[in-house]
């Protein structure tokens, strides 16, 4: 499926009802009334799901128990007056609840944007692999990032509601070519823990063949990076991957030391290469579009997509 083009939601009009959602980790409150905040600047009519607020009575690090979570995802889904479902924030906790949610309802709910990244890539890969649909990898409502990043906002705007103006996505200016090339494919991804977590899972995605495959990750240290890559290629879930787009590495220590290990394990893949594009866990999070067919420049540093990210 990672060499087929996903369905794609329509793109979002001023007045459009987004729902936030925490699938994850409890957010903030000043966080989360600043990120809606924002939406409504942008003429969005955001609504808060009854457990965005809620902690988990035991386990800190969950924004309440399992199925609240789940059901909120569900029902802001399914809600014919909303158009798009945005996350407060990530953390840990979507592992625990994806296969909680109601999968057939949604999909007889038909496409909506939804957007997130970290924790949330588990639920990218939901989505595309269980729904066959095309999301976005980017900011949360919560997200500092998003909160204080004027080019993280209107990354995720633009993408928004003019979608077709940033068919062509530039690296930021620290991003280097790590192996050149182009190539094409439909891109997937976000958090490297995450993706290898899904492996052998019921409805995982069997490899990233034939994808343009976005990584990234926080708090790993080098030798954990180098553990999670082995995995991904002894498993054969990295094998014919036509490109590799490499995000932030925040907090895996310094960076030269991660970047050897990214070079040692996917320099043999023989595929065009970027590190540093600007997405992720960054002071700059650019709004990346998964399940979209794509070429890939890494000498120019670029990814073109070949349609819109949203109708």
């Amino acid at each position: 499926m990672t060499s087929e083009p996903l369905g794609r939601p329509a793109r979002l009009r001023p007045g459009a009802r987004v729902a936030v959602v925490a699938p994850s980790g409890p957010v903030p409150d000043d966080r989360l009334d600043a990120g809606l905040g924002i939406l409504r600047d942008w003429g969005l009519d955001p609504v808060v799901m009854p457990h965005v607020r809620d902690k988990h009575p035991r386990l800190g690090y969950l924004a309440g128990d399992d199925e609240a979570r789940a059901r909120d995802l569900t029902e802001a889904w399914c809600d014919p007056s909303v158009s798009a479902v945005i996350c407060a924030r990530g953390g840990y906790g979507v592992q625990r609840m994806v296969d909680l949610a109601d999968w057939t309802a949604m999909r007889a709910a038909g496409p909506k944007v939804f957007v997130g990244y970290s924790d949330v890539t588990a639920l990218h890969e939901a989505f595309a692999v269980r729904m066959g649909l095309a999301t976005l990898h980017g900011p949360m409502v919560g997200a500092v990032t998003f909160l204080k990043d004027a080019r993280t906002q209107e990354s995720l705007r633009a993408t928004l509601f003019e979608p077709e103006s940033v068919r062509t996505v530039e690296a930021l200016p620290q991003a280097r070519t790590m192996a050149p090339g182009r190539a094409g494919g439909v891109t997937l991804g976000g958090c490297l823990a995450l993706l290898a977590a899904d492996v052998g899972t019921p409805h995982a995605r069997p490899s990233a063949r034939g994808g343009l495959l976005l990584l990234e990750d926080v708090g790993e240290e080098d030798y954990r990076i180098d553990r999670i890559l082995t995995q991904l290629l002894r498993s054969g879930w990295l094998s014919g991957v036509g490109g590799v787009l490499l995000g932030s590495w925040a907090e895996c220590g310094p960076y030269e030391q991660v970047r050897a290990v990214l070079l040692d394990r996917l320099g043999g893949l023989g595929v065009p290469v970027v590190e540093e594009f600007g997405f992720g866990h960054g002071e700059t999070a650019l709004t990346m579009p998964l399940g979209v067919p794509a070429t890939l420049d890494a000498d120019a540093r670029t990814l073109t997509l070949e349609v819109p990210a949203l109708l």
